[in-house]
């Protein structure tokens, strides 16, 4: 008999085509071998309920409940007077608390597990039955909060600032009640303990990892772009932040230089939910705007290189290391090479200011840096294995113990 565990999202862990549901239903998989899994998440896209039956099938109960944008935001605005972050309203709901003290009681549940820090609220101070509690956090939020608040004017920068030291605040508790805690990359880990000054021995990480058979450089599929287009592609979430932040800089700044010199470039901005301002940009010229495809892998093998301009970012970019694994030429901001330990200029192209990357896309269009993609992809194999990076969590259920330094 497998022990029961509890196990908490803040978003269903599925389908794996955004950075938070890879890494949360590679955890799912791997947590399903090893324990009956009671799993409790919430669903913020209407067309994710199809996606339930199958994630069913990896656990032995669920709780899945909808969570509405609108009333969330409306609903947050209760911490305001209590001094409390705007993240944990948003994401309270009284019949998953319900659920959970009613299967951990019932099962007997002595571990769980919570994805990102919104989700500790349901057992911070609560069942001491549970004894050994761990949190996988992955980015530290509450330093993109700071972030976005240096990219806004007041009143939007006040509420943003505001949420960086309360979710901080709140992340050190959580920390301090957690037996291990748990970030995506060694640089993340790093961070956050010299951002805190105690219980440093209770923080890990573990990077992600990419199914290296499924993003295979010689996959046959089918162009998705006119053959007259030397592509650039960005791919990701088009309705978070960072994205759409990063695709509006190179739009505004770096294209119309590349274009003067390069009059073929193309931009295709390819991913789910775009914004109103994403598909603003797709009126410009030399820009497309996909909206969601069904496969990303085309859109990557048939571009002429992968670019990921972020200004604002946490934590492992999986744009970066799909594309790499793919064997592509990826250019990319400092802020989004963060964790990933590739060498500049032999597995990528680290690139630090607008007039940077108008120098180097040429460069690669041109035919520079052909042997680049094999190395990229090496780089993704040798380090971000999920085989080999999944354990870590388990041995943290089991002993109750992080370990940063390994």
């Amino acid at each position: 008999m497998k022990p029961p565990l509890l196990y908490l999202c803040h978003r269903i862990p599925y389908p794996p085509n955004k950075g938070d549901k890879i890494r949360s239903f590679h955890l799912l998989k791997d947590l399903n071998e090893h324990y009956e899994v009671y799993l409790g998440a919430f669903i913020d896209d209407p067309k994710d309920w199809e996606y339930v039956p199958k994630v069913n099938d990896l656990c032995r109960a669920s709780c899945f409940l909808p969570l509405d944008a609108s009333r969330a935001k409306l609903k947050s605005l209760i911490a305001l007077p209590l001094g409390d972050p705007l993240t944990l309203p948003y994401y309270y709901n009284r019949k998953m608390m319900q659920w959970v003290d009613q299967v951990v009681t019932q099962h007997k549940i002595e571990r769980a597990i919570v994805y990102s820090s919104a989700m500790a609220q349901y057992i911070t101070d609560k069942h001491p039955a549970l004894n050994r509690k761990v949190i996988d956090f992955v980015d530290i939020d509450s330093d993109k909060w700071r972030q976005y608040s240096h990219k806004q004017s007041w009143p939007l920068s006040w509420v943003y600032q505001r949420e960086a030291d309360k979710l901080f605040a709140y992340e050190k508790k959580v920390v301090s009640e957690f037996d291990a805690s748990l970030f995506v990359s060694s640089a993340e880990a790093a961070l956050f303990c010299t951002m805190t000054s105690s219980h440093h021995e209770r923080i890990a990480y573990y990077n992600n990892g990419v199914d290296t058979e499924y993003f295979l450089p010689s996959a046959e599929f089918t162009n998705p772009y006119p053959d007259d287009r030397d592509v650039l592609v960005f791919t990701g979430a088009m309705d978070y932040w960072p994205n759409i932040d990063a695709v509006s800089w190179f739009v505004d700044d770096v294209l119309p230089s590349l274009l003067r010199r390069s009059p073929n470039i193309y931009l295709y901005i390819v991913g789910s939910n775009p914004s109103d301002r994403v598909r603003r940009l797709g009126n410009q010229p030399h820009v497309e705007v996909t909206g969601r495809v069904e496969d990303i892998r085309p859109y990557i093998q048939y571009a002429r290189m992968s670019v990921a301009p972020m200004r604002v970012a946490r934590g492992i970019q999986n744009k970066v290391l799909e594309a790499m694994a793919m064997e592509k030429v990826v250019i990319v901001t400092p802020q989004g090479f963060e964790g990933i330990h590739a060498i500049p200029g032999t597995e990528m192209l680290l690139v630090e200011s607008a007039q940077e990357m108008i120098n180097t896309i040429p460069e690669v269009l041109e035919g520079d840096y052909k042997e680049m993609g094999k190395a990229a992809r090496s780089r993704v194999q040798s380090d971000f294995s999920w085989e080999e990076n999944l354990p870590i969590v388990r041995e943290c259920l089991e002993t109750g113990k992080g370990n940063y330094d390994r």
